[in-house]
């Protein structure tokens, strides 16, 4: 599904909890989700990328909203690349 500017991905209501939407993105293996109002309008994109400096902030509760994430999140440069699976320190994403 994509949002009113085309862009595609599952969308999502700006009240879910970051914990959630790391979760749903390991899930349906994105790196981004469509964040969408009350009339399920879409009003932005939310990345893997930011939940990632987010989550990894002294700031991070599992309380924090996706509608309370700021804007332009600090860049961070890591060695390896970052999954939601990895993220979660789960394995979603093995083969069995």
């Amino acid at each position: 599904m994509a949002d009113a500017t085309g862009t595609p991905g599952p969308r999502v209501r700006d009240d879910m909890t970051v914990e959630v939407a790391l979760s749903l993105m390991a899930g349906a293996r994105v790196d981004h989700l469509v964040l969408c109002d009350g009339d399920d309008q879409g009003t932005g994109l939310i990345t893997l990328a930011r939940l990632a400096v987010l989550r990894d902030s002294p700031a991070y509760t599992d309380r924090i909203r996706l509608r309370d994430v700021p804007d332009s999140a600090p860049v961070t440069v890591r060695t390896a690349p970052r999954t939601a699976s990895a993220l979660l320190g789960e394995t979603a994403f093995a083969e069995v």
